[in-house]
């Protein structure tokens, strides 16, 4: 399992400055040691975050989007019609709610679908593991800088220390 402070380290070593999302009990770990630092700007919704994120970039930051699979519906116009249409990149940590259908009933849909629906807006996608953690962020530094374009990291369950036992 990767401790909480190491997932943001390893953001920040790639060059993220800029924090911002939406709760999530699986990335609670991570957001506890960014609200610890006062490295996050908290979000109402998805949208919002992705907003925020897209102003932070042409502010000159690196963003970073913190969201449970759900989120990613919620978002899906900001990423499209301003995203992807004028190349404003953001790293979206993503956790994968409903993966292999081992979860409550309401993230099933979204659990089954999230990779296809990423693959279908052409947003690149890795998920995140502990053996690869150093390779998986180096990918997702040098895919945001040469294509200017969002990138998702998912985190399934059990890959990041969290809040809850």
């Amino acid at each position: 399992m990767i401790e909480s402070d190491e997932v943001v380290k390893a953001l920040e070593d790639i060059g993220c400055d800029f924090f911002t999302g939406v709760p999530d009990t699986l990335l609670a770990g991570v957001l506890d040691v960014l609200v610890e630092r006062r490295l996050f700007t908290p979000a109402v919704r998805e949208d919002e975050a992705l907003a925020m994120a897209a102003g932070a970039f042409l502010g000159g930051k690196i963003p970073v989007v913190l969201m449970e699979n759900s989120g990613l519906a919620t978002g899906m116009n900001v990423l499209m019609s301003l995203h992807l249409i004028y190349t404003i990149p953001c790293v979206m940590l993503i956790s994968w709610r409903g993966f292999e259908g081992n979860d409550a009933s309401e993230h099933l849909v979204m659990g089954q679908t999230m990779p296809s629906l990423l693959d279908t807006i052409r947003i690149p996608h890795r998920t995140l593991s502990e053996k690869t953690m150093r390779d998986d962020l180096q990918w997702t530094a040098k895919t945001f800088m040469e294509q200017r374009i969002p990138v998702a990291l998912l985190v399934k369950k059990g890959i990041v220390k969290t809040l809850q036992p």
